[in-house]
């Protein structure tokens, strides 16, 4: 039963670092800078998962968070301070309606492994009370 428990724990902190990556890839869907200053775009990024938890255990965790390698869109923006000779600003290649899809898939999955802890706890609640 413990196994059950480790494998919806396993997911919610998965799902909590897709929604992380997704956070993050909507509030930077204007950013076409660097910190520093720079004229560099917020690259997109994805997180993998993989099954197990590295060491053969049940689960899924986070294999790796990567960024998009689909090229920047370029706006024409002539008066922006990080427009290239040409005029061109580059922003990130994030598509608005497909980060909130992902958010809305992400929060689905986190409720569903949420609803299985709760059943999870209310099964050994029941067997706790039937032995007793």
């Amino acid at each position: 039963m413990f196994g059950t428990l480790d494998i919806s724990a396993s997911a919610l902190v998965a799902q909590r670092a897709r929604l992380d990556a997704i956070a993050g890839n909507i509030a930077n869907v204007t950013t076409a800078g660097r910190l520093d200053g720079s004229p560099a775009p917020y690259a997109r990024r994805t997180v993998l998962f993989a099954p197990g938890d590295g060491r053969g255990g049940r689960g899924v965790h986070v294999q790796s968070v990567i960024e998009d390698p689909r090229p920047p869109r370029a706006v024409f923006e002539p008066d922006h301070p990080f427009a290239d000779e040409k005029g061109r600003v580059y922003y990130p290649n994030i598509d608005l309606p497909t980060e909130m899809v992902d958010a809305m898939l992400a929060a689905r999955a986190f409720e569903a492994n949420v609803t299985a802890i709760e059943a999870t706890k209310t099964m050994v609640a029941s067997t706790l009370r039937l032995l007793a």
